[in-house]
């Protein structure tokens, strides 16, 4: 039975040199360009790079425009008015808790006109977004935001579900918004408010969870993912 011959290359007089780990053809192996294996390496380089490109091919939109940022922050101050005072109510006197509920409610109904001004912004021409890095961490950035837009549309209609199956009004502020329909078995409101609440929880971890990657990147990565959202002039650019 014959042999595989030895992968090779020839000497300077034609008389075959066998290879080695380090030797392949007379090419050094450091001749081959290495990769970090580390993965926070691989994240600054790409970060790097991507803002590098972008400058490079004369784009400088680093921000979000001026209205974007004023909606996104409300839409923070609101949804966490809304858990607190969820979280909260339970524990305060019938007079004060009647207030927050009441509180809850407008603010509820205020949120859901943000919500309906802020998609209605992203899908008009006008409005200012930076330029994303490709890979696989910008991929997930945007279906975070996605799964926080739906949350945060399911969350307002359950809001008013709740309220209208158990034959109750909703109130914005003391103008009340009666049931359009007729209420509900108990089992089925209890069900829509036990719904209410996980949702809650879930853009509350979901949330924190996409502040977190923000003060990552700005204090790990040193790019200018939460820079996005700050106030600044060049959000008007």
């Amino acid at each position: 039975m014959s042999r595989a011959p030895r992968a090779c290359c020839a000497r300077g007089d034609g008389t075959p040199r066998a290879s080695s780990a380090s030797v392949f053809c007379g090419v050094s192996a450091s001749t081959f360009p290495s990769r970090s294996l580390d993965p926070m390496t691989n994240l600054k380089h790409s970060s790097a790079t991507a803002t590098a490109t972008r400058i490079a091919a004369g784009d400088d939109r680093t921000q979000y425009d001026s209205f974007s940022i004023l909606l996104h922050w409300i839409t923070v101050i609101l949804v966490l008015a809304q858990f607190g005072l969820a979280q909260t109510w339970g524990f305060a006197p019938k007079p004060a808790r009647h207030l927050m509920i009441v509180s809850h409610m407008s603010f509820g109904i205020l949120l859901s006109a943000v919500l309906i001004v802020r998609i209605g912004w992203r899908l008009i021409p006008g409005h200012q977004t930076p330029v994303s890095a490709a890979g696989w961490v910008e991929r997930a950035a945007k279906g975070v935001h996605y799964v926080l837009y739906a949350l945060l549309v399911g969350e307002a209609v359950l809001g008013f579900v709740l309220r209208w199956s158990g034959d109750e009004s909703m109130s914005f502020f003391g103008l009340l918004m009666p049931s359009p329909f007729a209420p509900t078995s108990k089992a089925t409101h209890h069900a829509i408010g036990e719904a209410h609440d996980f949702v809650g929880w879930a853009i509350i971890v979901i949330a924190a969870g996409h502040a977190a990657a923000a003060l990552f990147h700005h204090y790990v990565l040193r790019d200018d993912v939460l820079k996005r959202m700050l106030p600044g002039k060049a959000g008007d650019a």
